[in-house]
């Protein structure tokens, strides 16, 4: 999976110095795929509320109970209302009656995190530990797998997702008090602050008392965003998107509202959709930060990789800092330039001054040295990271990935456990599966399968929220799982964004198909623009082998190997058996 996929660098304060140097040569989150019929039952609740959600947000009416009911769903975070109007009684009847998705909750509260610290105080028997133990559950329950259809896996996870997604409560500053309504909530940079949960409390206590405040909509769906990002809940789409289509009808046009829509397109992965807000917005401010940085975003993610360098340039130009800097730092890192990437980063991190920023740009010069098997560096640069914010998913998740290159296995099945036990990720799960593989404990083969059917209850469940999730099918059903969706998956992505990374996607699902010469020409795509990326090379060596190129195979396979040799447990043991085996 692309390592830049649903990461966004937080909002950052101006006037930070250029990092264009005089030789300036030469980031990531997808449109609705359709449902497979037979998740949907499965999923009868979250459809239901959804139903109400989406009715509301696209309202026009002036109703003040409509608008109220809007307005309350969008601060709480609820997604269904039992409020019945008198336009029309019998239709929100109707879009009310889906079961309720524990959402028991009372106003004045926070956003509802899904980190376990959902709770006010020290109390922590909120919405997290009731997705924590949900997915504990399933875990516990290996032995039914396979006698329950993946529906019910589906449904399970959507219960601990959605659960934390609808609860409301007060959120824990770092001082242990609740946190009162600010006029500084409003602030976007506010978003930087580290304490994103904060950020949203105050946001909502806001909107309340100010509810046609539409630069606050803006925010708050700015923040929902980014919530789902970092906290792997894309029930938070469809919020972000009720706070920006509410910020846009009090004030027509507004940028930051557009700006939004640009990030929450680019979380879904509809690209083209984030580059149309964001020239819109560019059009009116081209000075504009988040509409500077989703551009170059949703170039990169649409292979328009030369537009996409350009676009990094004028960006430094004109809004140097974090979001820019780690932007033109992964310009450079695709095409090759690793020495520049890295700079790059360790400039940006020498800027940043929120936690936020601060976890961020590590984790990233984290997975630059990972990539290259700097796995002691790896290791710092995660540390710094968790020492910033000890719950950042891309810094534990590097951190397990560095452990098990660097031979820790235990530690490693340990950290990525607690990964996907609080974010069941689809990149996560796969990894914590393959660890089970090559250990070989007894046992580990099923709990592998479950990581891996896990995979597919997310997928489904992100088709819900109108998350494109085809990237993440074709990876991990190619191995493990229906390789005949693999490759369709992997078609489809193809067809709409030609990248280094949906090129390796389809070539690798050709060739599990068995279509080899197909693969090769992709294969080839992947890594030609001078990505150094070791899953690629082992990828595009296997192909060469199985079409007889057996030359070129045992140089890719090698230069994977000496490139970073823990890219995969599985794969780098099957790149080491084939150079073995072709002596």
């Amino acid at each position: 999976m692309s390592p830049r996929t649903n990461e966004s660098a937080p909002e950052g304060e101006p006037g930070e110095r250029s990092v264009a140097t005089t030789e300036p040569d030469p980031a990531p989150p997808i449109r609705t795929a359709k449902d497979s019929p037979a998740r949907s039952a499965a999923r009868a609740r979250v459809a239901a509320a959804d139903r109400t959600t989406r009715a509301h947000a696209s309202s026009t009416s002036d109703d003040t109970t409509v608008a109220a009911a809007e307005e309350e769903t969008a601060v709480d975070g609820r997604n269904e209302r039992t409020e019945v109007t008198e336009e029309n009684p019998e239709e929100n009847k109707k879009d009310a009656a889906g079961e309720e998705r524990a959402d028991d909750s009372t106003d004045g509260g926070g956003p509802g995190t899904v980190s376990g610290e959902a709770g006010a105080g020290d109390e922590r028997t909120g919405a997290g530990d009731e997705r924590v133990a949900a997915v504990r559950r399933v875990s516990a329950s290996a032995r039914r797998w396979r006698t329950v259809q993946l529906v019910a896996c589906a449904a399970s996870l959507a219960v601990a997702l959605t659960a934390g997604a609808v609860v409301v409560g007060a959120v824990r500053s770092g001082s242990g008090a609740t946190v009162a309504a600010a006029p500084s909530a409003v602030s976007p940079q506010l978003l930087a602050s580290g304490d994103l949960d904060t950020s949203i409390t105050a946001l909502q206590a806001h909107l309340r008392a100010q509810p046609k405040d539409f630069g606050g909509w803006a925010t708050l769906g700015l923040a929902y965003v980014e919530q789902a990002r970092t906290k792997g809940d894309p029930s938070r789409y469809p919020q972000a998107q009720q706070a920006l289509d509410r910020s846009l009808k009090l004030r027509p046009g507004n940028e930051s509202a557009l700006a939004g829509r640009a990030a929450l397109a680019a979380a879904r992965h509809d690209f083209t959709g984030a580059l149309t807000y964001a020239d819109t917005v560019l059009e009116e401010n081209p000075y504009s930060e988040r509409a500077l940085s989703s551009r170059i975003d949703a170039l990169v993610e649409l292979g328009r990789y030369t537009e996409a360098s350009k676009a990094a340039d004028l960006a430094d130009s004109r809004r140097p800092g974090v979001p820019v800097f780690t932007r033109y730092a992964y310009v450079h890192e695709l095409r090759g330039d690793v020495r520049t990437a890295r700079r790059v980063l360790e400039q940006a991190l020498g800027t940043a001054t929120s936690r936020g920023d601060i976890s961020y740009v590590a984790s990233a010069l984290g997975q630059l040295a990972w990539n290259q098997g700097r796995y002691t560096d790896a290791l710092t640069y995660y540390a710094r990271a968790l020492a910033a914010d000890d719950t950042y998913l891309p810094a534990l998740e590097g951190r397990a990935r560095a452990q098990a290159a660097r031979g820790d296995d235990a530690a490693a099945i340990k950290g990525m456990e607690q990964v996907v036990e609080r974010y069941p990720l689809p990149q996560p799960l796969v990894e914590l599966g393959e660890l089970y593989e090559a250990r070989g404990n007894p046992g580990d083969a099923r709990k592998a399968h479950d990581q891996y059917a896990l995979v597919d209850a997310w997928i489904a469940l992100a088709h819900s929220y109108g998350v494109d999730a085809d990237l993440d099918t074709a990876l991990a059903a190619a191995d493990h799982g229906d390789r005949g969706a693999a490759l369709k998956a992997a078609r489809d992505e193809w067809a709409r964004r030609h990248t280094v990374h949906t090129a390796d996607a389809l070539a690798w699902a050709l060739h599990v198909n068995g279509r080899d010469a197909e693969a090769l020409p992709y294969a080839r795509r992947a890594t030609a623009t001078g990505y150094r990326n070791a899953s690629f090379l082992y990828h595009r060596g296997m192909i060469e082998r199985a079409t007889g190129h057996r030359k070129e195979a045992r140089a890719s396979l090698k230069a994977a190997l000496d490139l970073n040799a823990g890219f995969s447990p599985l794969g780098a043991r099957a790149a080491r058996k084939a150079l073995e085996d072709d002596q």
